[in-house]
């Protein structure tokens, strides 16, 4: 049986004065979610650099959702010192709420 995958996505406001602000409205992170296992499997991010999505990336593929909201944000507190942090966090809170609100609807 094939994988059933699911692609959910968060966005937040960028934090002014950055150089995201100058480029971007929004930071968004979207994330394909694996609905059996509840692992994300592929993720990208609204950054100005490569290396940042790819860093962003490392740090939540392979984390299990039904695992809570908790684990990704300690990630990202842990492993991101930039003006976009708390961004990001609220971008990723708003994904993981509508993969809940997906699995709470009965379809995954």
């Amino acid at each position: 049986m094939a994988n059933k995958t699911i692609l959910v996505s968060g966005y937040a406001q960028a934090p002014k004065g950055t150089g995201l602000s100058e480029m971007l409205t929004w930071i968004g992170v979207v994330l394909e979610v694996d609905c059996f296992t509840h692992e994300i499997v592929d993720a990208d991010g609204t950054f100005i650099t490569e290396l940042a999505r790819n860093f962003f990336k490392r740090r939540v593929v392979g984390y299990r959702l039904t695992d809570g909201l908790e684990g990704l944000q300690n990630a990202i507190e842990l492993h991101y010192n930039t003006p976009s942090k708390n961004a990001l966090q609220v971008a990723l809170q708003a994904a993981f709420q509508r993969y809940a609100e997906f699995r709470q609807s009965g379809k995954g």
